[in-house]
């Protein structure tokens, strides 16, 4: 079983950045792929980006492309999403995921139901 927690969630003026961490307990996710998710009050959780532990590649939804990177600390066993240029509309509770599985094509997971393991969130608050 893998626990994942989420920390660094804060309240940030439009403009400015923000780190937020998942960190990973219990069996190793060397093998892993990590996911990174947020839902906004009254809409439905959407994919934000997603990274594989192995080799450390990287695939983002169009609405962060540019200003959101996901990069993972093996030592530490702790992926981040470093968010620049942070928007309104980013406000959300950012959740992140893991699953073990391998998807040869990113498109499949951006779909929440293919992972197997969630944090309960962090709340990110982008004031304008």
């Amino acid at each position: 079983q893998v626990q994942l927690v989420e920390s660094g969630g804060g309240l940030v003026q439009a403009g400015g950045s923000l780190r937020l961490s998942c960190a990973a307990s219990g069996r190793t996710v060397s093998s892993y792929t990590m996911g990174w998710f947020r839902q906004a009050p009254g809409k439905e959780r959407e994919f934000v980006g997603v990274i594989r532990w192995s080799g450390g590649s990287t695939h983002y939804a169009d609405s962060v492309k540019g200003r959101f990177t996901i990069s993972r600390d093996n030592a530490k066993n702790t992926v981040y999403l470093q968010m620049n240029s942070l928007k309104p509309e980013d406000t959300a509770v950012y959740y992140c995921a893991a699953v073990a599985n391998y998807y040869s094509d990113h498109i499949l997971l951006e779909r929440q139901e293919r992972y197997d393991y969630w944090g309960q969130g962090t709340r990110v608050t982008v004031s304008s």
